[in-house]
């Protein structure tokens, strides 16, 4: 594990600004930067980076955090992959912390394997470029495939003679151990003699997420030799087909950015559609889709097109791909090709605009596909419709958005002409739930019920109170109170008094003291967290206490924090529109905020008990309570000098 110490380094230098203008073209404004969103297709820019905050803001998609939530975001690494790129970028040393012997043992195999598999990407690179045989079998085979040197380069595509051990015998003069030649799977070993596993063939690495290479695919040449067409990498520590997908590394940014990814079944239906412009696809690399495949993809996108051919081979793998895809959560379209054609050989003489205008006009959900299987096949046999509709309530039961069932019902219903009552006692009798109410109001909408403006207001106060903790909660301010005094005659009065504070201290005391709780859950967390951060340490480094968010709690956290750079976004300053600067008056702001939301929940108490009187006989205990939160709203518009 990287140490707390490097982790505290990191996050020490790191400058925001620097991270992502790495990857997104920022310009000044004001005391900010602002670019167009990394995320999203737009014109006019929605990306703010504040230096001084230490964090950015993407108001098209509401994703935001430090530098690290960043990466996690654009580049797709895990919470170690940040750390690691932001201390190589900031000559940061990497300490780790003390791992336990097999641990460490397991971890040092792992990067061994990445080292070996390295430096056989750039042999078999170096060999297709370089060496005859590369030049007039391997690079011939790939130009005759129709791609250009810069595509066979960004993929790293190499080749590897026939000679047994061509390979093998240089990594092992080049000091590169043979267990781990072995353990990779590159090397064979046969009475102690070393052969090449990928001799002969052309060669594929296949890339992580973010971009070091697990293992290899190779497709040989030679049609006279009696072995398979493709051969892959055995499983080792740092490959296992099931989890990976070919082409992630590439495709990424572009599934993120488009909310979609193409599922297609081959290497070279990758490059192929990548380099006509189709940029979201990617491999399941030869195996069946999986659900950790599937879980990959979910990291970037919800919504699936599976690209698979128009054979009875490719028909059964879309078949079993798309409950696999239901049943994760995910959407999924499937898109068929001509008869004989793949996503490759389709792509080959045709312009991005073609293929894009293809894929989008013929992907179809997967009720229209499977209705499509049955219109070819059935001849109108009642049986096969019956297998069909069967079918289908299959897939629909198996998704667990309750609503996307709904809605696939209505669509099925639609699709084969048979009524919503008998599909939907179906899908009751395969989910084996509560039985589908089927009247008229059951299948009707629901009406959309009215915005409740309380429910927003109490949302905007919470909210509120913790963009004042998180910009002021360490500052001490002064506050007026109104204490309760006798006067010289004997009344009660209310006399002001100025008290210090912590704004933190001020605002939790006065919550506690009314036993007052945020009603909103992520308000809540974000409260709770923020308090325990103050009373340890009395105060918060914003980029510490992002790092310990998870994703949807760091999205809330600067959406709160850049929410007046909105303003910047729209050059309000040039309209002499200008917006208050709150530190002028923190205590009043802090004041106003806490009576608000005191005020607030009296009304809604009084309320309650107004509907009380109704039930109950007892009005008079009621009417009393309701005086004395009357009397307190009174005392509360004197310390707002507002009346209510």
């Amino acid at each position: 594990m990287i140490s707390k110490a490097t982790i505290d380094k990191v996050f020490e230098q790191s400058l925001v600004e620097e991270v992502v203008g790495d990857f997104v073209q920022l310009k000044k404004s004001g005391s900010n930067f602002k670019g167009l969103s990394p995320f999203s297709n737009e014109k006019t820019p929605s990306f703010v980076v504040s230096p001084v905050k230490q964090i950015w803001k993407d108001f098209s998609s509401g994703k935001g955090g430090n530098a690290v939530a960043f990466l996690m975001e654009h580049e797709h690494f895990t919470y170690p992959e940040a750390i690691k790129y932001l201390a190589r970028k900031y000559n940061i040393e990497i300490e780790e912390t003390q791992i336990s012997q097999i641990d460490k043992q397991k971890s040092s195999e792992k990067e061994s394997l990445f080292v070996v598999s390295d430096y056989a990407k750039d042999f078999f690179k170096e060999t297709l470029f370089n060496s005859e045989d590369g030049k007039s079998i391997g690079l011939s085979y790939f130009i005759e495939r129709g791609f250009t040197d810069q595509t066979i380069k960004s993929y790293d595509l190499g080749y590897l003679p026939e000679s047994p051990n061509f390979f093998s015998t240089m990594a092992i003069k080049n000091g590169y151990e043979e267990i781990f030649l072995e353990k990779s799977g590159l090397t064979i070993f046969k009475n102690e003699k070393p052969i090449d596993r990928f001799r002969g063939r052309v060669i594929f690495p296949i890339h992580s997420m973010s971009g070091r290479v697990l293992g290899f695919g190779a497709r040989i040449l030679n049609n006279q030799i009696k072995t398979a067409k493709y051969l892959n990498s055995p499983e080792s520590l740092i490959y296992n087909k099931s989890k990976i997908l070919y082409g992630i590394y590439f495709a990424k940014q572009e599934i993120a950015k488009l909310d979609n990814c193409y599922i297609v079944e081959g290497y070279t239906d990758v490059i192929q559609l990548h380099q006509k412009g189709i940029k979201n696809v990617v491999s399941s690399s030869g195996t069946a889709l999986t659900i950790d495949q599937i879980t990959l993809i979910r990291r970037l996108t919800s919504n699936i097109t599976m690209l698979f051919d128009g054979d009875k081979a490719g028909i059964n793998a879309t078949l079993r791909g798309i409950d696999l895809i239901l049943s994760a959560g995910l959407n999924v379209k499937i898109c068929s090709f001509p008869n004989g054609e793949d996503p490759d050989s389709f792509s080959q003489d045709k312009s991005f605009e073609e293929i894009n205008s293809y894929l989008n006009n013929n992907s179809i959900d997967f009720i229209q596909y499977k209705a499509t299987l049955l219109a070819k096949n059935s001849n109108n046999d009642p049986v096969l419709k019956t297998k069909t509709i069967n079918e289908i309530i299959n897939s629909i039961s198996i998704i667990p958005d309750r609503i996307k069932q709904e809605l696939y019902v209505k669509h099925c219903s639609s699709i084969m002409d048979i009524s919503e009552e008998v599909l939907f006692n179906s899908l009751a009798q395969k989910t084996k739930n509560e039985i589908y109410s089927v009247s008229k109001k059951r299948i009707s909408r629901v009406p959309k019920t009215t915005k409740n403006k309380d429910v927003d207001l109490l949302f905007e106060l919470e909210k509120k109170i913790i963009e004042i903790l998180l910009l002021y909660g360490d500052k001490t301010e002064q506050f007026e109170e109104l204490i309760l005094k006798n006067d010289e005659d004997g009344n009660v009065i209310l006399e002001p008094t100025i008290v210090k504070s912590i704004v933190f201290e001020k605002i939790f005391l006065d919550l506690q003291q009314d036993e007052i709780e945020f009603t909103n859950e992520s308000f809540k967390l974000i409260y709770n967290k923020i308090i325990n951060e103050f009373q340890k340490n009395q105060k918060l480094i914003l980029e510490v206490f992002l790092n310990n968010l998870d994703n949807e709690l760091s999205e809330h956290v600067t959406g709160i924090l850049m929410n007046e750079e909105r303003y910047e976004l729209h050059n309000w300053v040039s309209k002499n529109i200008f917006v208050k600067n709150k530190e002028k008056g923190i205590s009043q702001l802090v004041s106003e905020t806490i009576l608000s939301l005191r005020t607030y929940l009296i009304n809604k108490k009084v309320d309650e008990l107004k509907d009380e009187i109704k039930l109950e006989n007892n009005n008079d205990r009621i009417l009393e309570e309701i005086n004395e939160y009357h009397k307190l709203k009174s005392l509360l518009s004197k310390k707002l000098n507002r009346v209510f």
